[in-house]
């Protein structure tokens, strides 16, 4: 999924830096963090397990070429900046829903997005990260707009 426009700021660094400054015993800790390469988003009960986009071509990529994103699962775009960000479904086959953070990490803004359509989806709002999942899951799982997100990231971010 094609992005437009770059940008991760003191939210995500202070969220960072506190899974890596973890106290003594953080053995352990890291034994609990995602992988390399991916995020848990994490609702009350709800986890999705979703990759990270934190560079310029992981963001232009996104979901393109997937035949399923299976429930659980999806993609973290992470940017340096908060701004009003556009989307697109250029070469992606999934329907889904992309859920816009403000930088409380609460949910703003829910979009739906129909697979192949090249129409840019405003986020209305200013805006570091985005979380697409397969279209419905939010509802299904009662996850709407104003719902507050704990995000842990695995080893080795990188947003550029």
């Amino acid at each position: 999924m094609g992005r437009r426009s770059a940008s991760t700021g003191p939210v995500l660094a202070a969220a960072l830096a506190a899974v890596l400054a973890a106290p003594a015993g953080a053995q352990a800790q890291a034994a609990r963090l995602p992988n390399p390469g991916t995020a848990w988003v994490i609702f009350g009960a709800d986890t999705v397990v979703a990759e990270v986009a934190g560079t310029p071509e992981q963001r232009e990529k996104g979901l393109m070429d997937r035949d399923a994103v299976p429930d659980g699962t999806g993609m973290l775009f992470v940017f340096r900046r908060s701004e009003e960000r556009y989307l697109w479904m250029r070469n992606t086959y999934v329907p889904l829903d992309a859920a816009f953070f403000d930088d409380s990490n609460r949910i703003g803004v829910i979009k739906q997005m129909e697979p192949l359509d090249e129409t840019l989806v405003d986020s209305e709002i200013a805006t570091r990260l985005v979380l697409e999942v397969r279209q419905g899951w939010f509802a299904e799982n009662g996850i709407e707009v104003g719902a507050e997100a704990q995000v842990v990231f695995g080893p080795g971010l990188v947003v550029r």
